[in-house]
């Protein structure tokens, strides 16, 4: 039986343990959600018939996985869906249509929310963790319909300062053009403001070949992203610190240079993705877990040190999720 907590325990049979546990997603025709062990032994088909899924998340405590599911991205189909740790109980918890192209997911525990971003849909939406009160936060559009044809205002990779009470973006922009950027707002919208026109949205870092998902390292204040636009400055992993001052950023050519003196350089930890996808991180073990859409799960150091590949030739693979379950020791 697995009890989903986070906590190790030794001595008599039956003691708890906590092991580490990936879960990721393959975004073909019958679209999969898959769990390994951190080492990639251990493979395990949880769920199938996905419509592209995207983003996912998972929370072991009360023992769900929640997941994105794109659908057709001309079409407002989108959906959002859950299912126990043990592929049990599968369920819609925002129907298609709740949101547009839902990408990124990311679990607001303390909060008990759930954000996501709406690519072709041109915003930035959050749930309750049983998919009740849809809201938008931040609105792209500036008044285009949906499905959105302006790359530039795609919403795609998500994540969240709950502590802080701010959330964090990506907007990829074409592919391969060197026009992505990365946004930072509050939470909540500001009093008399809409998710259109509220005033409080930074932009943290423009002029990206194409950023994907984010990750955040709130304790070490830093963020990571993975960009699948082309080399040297895509393909690749970055990290920037969260709160330098976004004024002082150099010039896109000074960014080969790795250097984060000076202003909030990013820097590239990792290169020749091949389409470089999902991220998460294991702040405790100081590790990261990458996906490409060529189908290769990549383990490496926080610095970028050590990569390998776990697992390879896995379909089109799209997020990824890394988590402690708590299993009894025999």
């Amino acid at each position: 039986m697995t009890e989903p907590q986070g906590s190790r325990s030794t001595g008599a049979s039956g003691a708890k343990a906590a092991v580490g546990r990936l879960f990721f997603l393959e975004a073909s025709d019958d679209g999969h959600v898959i769990s390994v062990n951190p080492d990639g032994l251990d493979r395990k088909v949880i769920v199938t018939g996905c419509r592209i899924p995207d983003g996912v998340v998972v929370d072991a405590k009360a023992g769900y996985i929640y997941w994105t599911n794109m659908g057709v991205p001309n079409l407002n189909d989108g959906s959002i869906e859950r299912v126990d740790l043990d592929g049990q109980n599968r369920k819609t918890i925002v129907p298609e249509g709740g949101t547009f192209t839902p990408k990124q997911l990311h679990l607001d525990k303390k909060n008990g929310k759930l954000y996501w971003s709406d690519r072709e849909g041109m915003r930035v939406m959050r749930s309750n963790l049983d998919g009740s009160k849809i809201e938008t936060l931040v609105d792209t559009s500036q008044g285009d319909a949906r499905p959105g044809r302006d790359a530039k205002k795609w919403c795609v990779g998500i994540s969240v300062d709950a502590d802080r009470g701010q959330i964090y973006w990506t907007q990829k922009g074409p592919d391969k053009a060197g026009q992505g950027r990365i946004f930072r707002a509050g939470a909540e919208i500001p009093n008399g403001a809409n998710a259109a026109n509220r005033t409080d949205i930074e932009l943290l870092f423009d002029r990206l070949p194409e950023p994907i998902d984010l990750e955040l390292d709130l304790k070490n204040r830093h963020m990571y992203w993975t960009d699948r636009g082309d080399p040297p400055l895509g393909n690749t992993v970055n990290r920037a610190p969260m709160d330098a001052d976004p004024k002082k950023r150099p010039a896109p050519e000074i960014l080969l240079t790795h250097s984060m003196e000076g202003g909030p350089t990013p820097e590239i930890l990792l290169t020749h993705l091949m389409e470089g996808i999902g991220i998460a991180l294991d702040l405790k073990e100081k590790r990261m877990f990458i996906t490409d859409l060529a189908g290769s799960v990549y383990c490496a150091r926080l610095d970028g040190s050590e990569k390998k590949a776990l697992l390879f030739a896995q379909g089109n693979l799209t997020g990824i999720a890394y988590t402690e379950i708590t299993t009894k020791e025999n």
